[in-house]
């Protein structure tokens, strides 16, 4: 038996350094949204107990040092059984939207399934902490408010249906780099997080919008200015708030005006390769 899990990527509306713990890593405090765009992959179990990805890529590994894979190991331990995925991969790794965390996030979920659906999202979330700090909120979707390394996870109201245009430029950001900028100096600016729980609840997407900021972007180099580029077309193109998602690079507006999108999705389509017009989606059911 075979099934098809859709591996949702990921928006960061607000990301916030706290500080850094004892052990090395950070207090995060982040809201989280799930988009519709993401990839696809098709799950079955194998009963001699091998494990074998098609990542979709050919840069991305085959074997355990893809997330999905540990994710099918984990699930499979101890069971006698393995596992065979083959990932239709449309959302960039290195890009800050959780490519490998939510495609580990849907190898639990599908693996759950074909096992009969007995472990609970709690369940599965712990497992899910084991695999990378992001791979929780994927299991689960929908808007959370993440905290602690992002796996202390608060449901939060949906964000109201809007249209999303996310770009990617053509490089990538060095996580620990920036982490060690953000360590290396006093954060300027700051996202206002009570602002933006509070305009979720109130269903104010305007408010919302504005709100919104990623730490990480204050300390990007002279090298990564296509962040404030993008930014810049976006808002001048109607957005009501854009920002970079994760640790970058790729940057997302949103519009209350699906018509302004779809405009600004054009223009950015002739001078970036990777563009996407995308909406939030929901949580996830179990």
């Amino acid at each position: 038996m075979k099934i098809t899990e859709h591996a949702s990527a990921k928006l960061n509306l607000s990301l916030d350094v706290l500080q850094k713990t004892d052990d090395g890593y950070h207090d995060l405090r982040m809201v989280m949204q799930s988009v519709e765009f993401g990839d696809d992959l098709e799950v079955e179990l194998t009963q001699d107990g091998s494990f074998f990805i098609a990542p979709g890529q050919s840069y991305l590994p085959a074997d355990g040092r893809n997330l999905a894979v540990r994710a099918a190991m984990l699930f499979l331990d101890g069971t006698g059984l393995g596992a065979r995925i083959r990932t239709v991969k449309r959302t960039p790794v290195c890009a800050g939207m959780g490519g490998g965390s939510s495609d580990a996030a849907a190898v639990l979920r599908a693996l759950n399934k074909l096992t009969g659906g007995h472990k609970t999202p709690d369940e599965l979330c712990a497992m899910a902490e084991q695999i990378g700090s992001d791979v929780p909120f994927c299991v689960r979707g929908g808007t959370m408010l993440a905290e602690g390394r992002g796996q202390l996870l608060t449901p939060l109201p949906p964000l109201p249906d809007c249209a999303i245009v996310v770009c990617k430029p053509a490089f990538s950001v060095s996580t620990p780099a920036l982490f060690a900028r953000v360590d290396g100096r006093k954060t300027r600016l700051r996202p206002d997080t009570p602002g933006i729980l509070d305009a979720l609840e109130r269903g104010d997407l305007p408010g919302i919008a504005m709100r919104m900021y990623n730490v990480f972007e204050d300390v990007l180099d002279r090298r990564q200015g296509a962040v404030r580029d993008i930014k810049t077309i976006l808002l001048e193109g109607g957005a009501l708030g854009a920002c970079m998602t994760g640790t970058g690079s790729a940057v997302f507006g949103i519009f209350g005006d699906p018509a302004a999108a779809k405009l600004s999705h054009e223009q950015l389509s002739r001078q970036y390769r990777e563009c996407w017009l995308t909406r939030p989606a929901p949580a996830e059911r179990f």
